[in-house]
């Protein structure tokens, strides 16, 4: 079919696994005549085929001045709206294309050079969810040139991505967590990143590079490093240092050695809410704790699991957290079942404590009788600056980040 007569639904359209949006931004070749500017219905017009002519003679009275009848055109009956595309304001069009999915806001980008435009908006763009997305270095490029804000993508394989140029990242929230990314590429976004509020790179292989670049954001509020390896403790404590107004901070079960340990207690915010340090086995002694808690007296929720240093007389130290909400104890085989009798006396504002691996079950029913108002193993799993606690995972709120859902999400 020639292209003149081509219906706009047939026009070929790019795929979706991020060949979109990395050719949203290369230059298109363009039907002869469209340098400026197109609307729908200009393309439409311009395909349209001329007006045929017809002349003929009449009469031999003609013979000297040809006379000539020509078909005029009809004349286009005006919409009974009044209105077209073309006249739709950007702000408008851009409100339309706010509650189209993410496939279908791409599919609409190739329309013309003015829709494009629009389907790049920085406004359409705010929140993006990428979560499982294979190859998608080219695609995530495009997407930081939009200006995100919250920028969800865990479990992905992150290639090929070259972010240039020295401009600020408008992300807040980001989530990277269990991703395949390379430390270069990482250290690449986040130096360019000054707008933090909640980060989550668990599970990711970092550098020094990476934690100094998280100095640079001083609105850093939670702050996930769960499993994450290979940087210092000299790094770690000057970030701690930098990042004052840290509310949840989970460095739990990292490839951290005493010296690690003790950057996090010696320099963590004393404003801290909700702190995870657990999986330092024989790493957090009894003076750490008591470190912990002189300079950290505002703790709503601990976890110091599997930390086989700690013993029953830890929990005198404790005590001073007059707010103390949730205590994880999970596999600190030291603390005998004894010690956790009556602990309503010790920790007046106490409502759950974890210790899974030191109860059996049979025992179970028996201490939450001696413990009334504490909800004992309701929480197998940390929440602690977590974008998607891992109960969540797989329902529909792990669809979620930080208990907000993205607009745009890449579906497989």
């Amino acid at each position: 079919m020639p292209q003149e007569s081509m219906p706009l639904q047939d026009v070929p359209c790019l795929a979706i696994q991020g060949s979109l949006l990395c050719k949203g931004s290369s230059k298109r070749k363009w039907t002869e005549g469209q340098d400026s500017e197109c609307t729908p219905t200009e393309l439409i017009h311009q395909w349209s085929p001329g007006h045929k002519q017809r002349s003929m003679w009449k009469g031999k009275e003609n013979d000297c001045n040809h006379f000539v009848i020509s078909r005029r055109s009809r004349k286009r009956k005006e919409s009974l709206s009044g209105v077209s595309w073309d006249n739709l304001p950007d702000e408008l069009i851009l409100r339309i294309l706010f509650f189209l999915p993410l496939h279908d806001l791409l599919m609409t980008s190739v329309t013309c050079r003015r829709w494009h435009r629009l389907a790049f908006d920085e406004s359409l763009w705010h929140s993006v969810d990428l979560e499982g997305m294979t190859n998608m270095g080219p695609a995530l490029e495009q997407v930081l040139k939009t200006g995100v804000q919250r920028l969800r993508c865990p479990r992905s394989f992150i290639d090929n991505l070259h972010v240039t140029g020295t401009c600020t990242l408008q992300i807040a929230e980001m989530d990277l967590s269990s991703s395949i990314i390379t430390t270069p590429t990482l250290e690449s976004i986040l130096s360019r990143c000054h707008l933090l509020e909640c980060l989550s790179l668990e599970g990711l292989q970092l550098s020094d590079t990476i934690i100094r670049a998280l100095d640079n954001n001083p609105h850093l509020r939670q702050l996930n490093l769960s499993g994450c390896s290979d940087f210092s403790a000299d790094a770690l404590a000057h970030m701690l240092q930098s990042c004052l107004r840290i509310e949840q901070l989970n460095v739990s079960w990292c490839a951290f050695d005493s010296n690690h340990v003790r950057s996090v207690v010696n320099h963590v915010t004393p404003s801290v809410a909700k702190l995870n340090l657990s999986g330092y086995r024989d790493s957090l002694t009894l003076d750490d704790v008591k470190v912990l808690v002189a300079r950290c007296p505002h703790i709503l929720t601990l976890d110091l699991s599997d930390s086989t240093q700690l013993m029953a007389d830890c929990f005198p130290v404790l005590s001073d957290l007059q707010h103390l909400m949730h205590l994880s104890l999970s596999r600190c085989y030291h603390i005998h079942i004894a010690a956790l009798t009556n602990l309503k006396k010790t920790f007046h504002a106490l409502h759950y404590l974890d210790v899974f691996g030191l109860v059996n079950d049979s025992h179970l029913p028996t201490l939450r009788k001696e413990n009334p108002g504490i909800c004992i193993n309701s929480w197998p799993f940390s929440a602690i600056a977590r974008p998607t606690p891992a109960s969540a995972v797989g329902g529909v709120g792990g669809l979620s980040m930080w208990n907000k859902k993205s607009r745009l999400r890449f579906k497989l």
